[in-house]
């Protein structure tokens, strides 16, 4: 299948005035057509870098996307630097001049003469027309390779790449349409390094794919497959899903759209139990997050003060969550000084339980690191909680 390169271009973009999000619907638009990505790159307005760049990938895509740097304005280097990078001139196209005049005639105003740069185009090249803006665009054949160069702006990109460049490389690379379809399995309470070690083997699977995405408490496994249909591909990946499960155990929580705060809800109304959390430090995480479980049976408290010891919290939770059994307790404290840790409390009718965990990320990673290592310990204690009222242990 054929490799593709994106070039987003615009110093803009370089220096993060603007967000890209021209290459990620590229990606996502292309890899449905079975064509591999291999590499996006952002570029200023500089036509040797940007030759340089696209020289570079011809090396090794079979096609190259360029997007922006097509306007009227002396900083608007495309045409200049893909021109360059195969050795041609720029040439002016009548057809595409014509064009633009009629664009501006339907804006009810002339055109400047800086807007004749845009029907030039490198010499060779498939020139394509712009009916949702005044840029041009063209395709730059290379043996069996293609530049491809379209608009920056986003809803000119979108037109041109569905209505004209899709189309083309259909035709020219065979193109196959395919479904990729991905699961995403989500741990906590586990570092991404011990995932690793447990499923090395699996990253080095070609299709489906596995890989690793880390977030501070959390960590998830992304399985992808691609191919003819959406039931093919769901099959590659449910024996991948399986070993998994196995491998990881109780580390997953949950799967795609699950949260731990969702996933904690459900364990609550299923078993009609109710939970009192104490927290401080956490900013508003928990608010937010219990309020989008949807569920009345968790109780958020922000304390106003850090309790000076973990044991304080005990008595905090012991003063603060009612006795009765189906009534739990959780106290949540992340402690920044002298060094990051959080104090974790869980109470039932039976037992309290302590715990304290260190941190040695970021520290503006902290609260969030917190949240989810403290909703996972919820998690762990509740699952067993219920597992010994189902067996009849105390």
């Amino acid at each position: 299948m054929p490799v593709l390169e994106i070039i987003t271009i615009g110093t803009e973009l370089l220096l993060g005035e603007i967000v890209d999000t021209n290459s990620t619907y590229i990606a996502r638009t292309l890899r449905d057509h079975g064509i591999d990505i291999y590499r996006i790159t952002t570029i200023g307005d500089n036509p040797n870098r940007i030759a340089a760049t696209i020289r570079e990938a011809l090396r090794r895509a079979d096609i190259i996307i360029t997007t922006g740097g097509l306007g009227p304005t002396v900083d608007d280097p495309t045409r200049q630097a893909v021109a360059d990078a195969v050795d041609v001139a720029l040439v002016f196209v009548d057809q595409l001049w014509d064009q633009i005049l009629e664009r501006f005639k339907a804006y009810g105003r002339p055109p400047t003469q800086n807007n004749r740069r845009q029907a030039y185009i490198p010499s060779g090249a498939i020139p394509i027309a712009n009916p949702v803006g005044t840029a041009p665009c063209f395709i730059v054949e290379q043996g069996a390779s293609s530049i491809i160069s379209l608009p920056g702006v986003p809803q000119e990109m979108k037109y041109i790449l569905h209505q004209e460049v899709i189309p083309f490389l259909k035709d020219k690379y065979q193109l196959q349409s395919q479904i990729i379809k991905a699961t995403v399995l989500h741990l906590a309470s586990v570092g991404e390094s011990v995932i690793d070690e447990a499923i090395a083997d699996l990253e080095n699977y070609a299709n489906p794919t596995v890989g690793l995405l880390a977030h501070p408490g959390q960590v998830d496994v992304r399985v992808t497959a691609k191919a003819q249909s959406e039931v093919e591909a769901q099959e590659m990946i449910q024996p991948i899903l399986a070993e998994l499960y196995q491998r990881l155990g109780d580390h997953i929580y949950g799967r795609n759209g699950d949260t731990l705060a969702g996933v904690i809800a459900a364990l609550l109304e299923k078993h009609d139990l109710q939970v009192t959390i104490l927290t401080f430090g956490l900013n508003d995480f928990y608010e937010k997050h219990i309020h989008q479980a949807y569920t009345d049976r968790i109780k958020v408290i922000p304390l106003t003060a850090l309790p000076p010891e973990p044991q304080a919290l005990v008595e905090e939770v012991n003063r603060r969550v009612g006795q009765q059994d189906g009534e739990l307790g959780f106290g949540l404290v992340l402690q920044k000084t002298p060094q990051v840790e959080v104090y974790i409390v869980y109470q039932d009718a039976n037992q309290t339980i302590t715990k304290t965990r260190r941190f040695g990320g970021p520290r503006e990673n902290a609260p969030l690191w917190a949240a989810n290592i403290g909703l996972d310990e919820l998690r762990r204690k509740l699952t067993q909680f219920i597992s010994n009222h189902q067996t009849g242990e105390s």
